[in-house]
């Protein structure tokens, strides 16, 4: 399964949900230092929770949701 996803900022391609949450886990260091442990959890959390899925629409869909979340947060903290 490939999937071609676009970040706010750059284009780049992810053909895994392992690629995702390498991609979310290198987001999250430029968060605050205080809120790092936090947001690692629920990356965690929800990788695991969703490991299982195996309907390549929902995993996109649940993929893009994830980018979308990830871009809201880094706005968020860079404000």
């Amino acid at each position: 399964m490939k999937l071609a996803m676009l970040s706010s900022k750059t284009p780049f391609l992810i053909q895994k949900p392992a690629h995702l949450y390498r991609r979310l886990l290198r987001d999250i260091k430029k968060l605050p230092k205080e809120s790092q442990s936090h947001y690692k959890h629920h990356v965690r959390q929800g990788f695991n929770s969703h490991a299982d899925e195996t309907d390549p629409s929902r995993i996109s869909q649940i993929m893009s949701r994830a980018l979308d979340d990830m871009d809201w947060l880094i706005k968020k903290y860079s404000k």
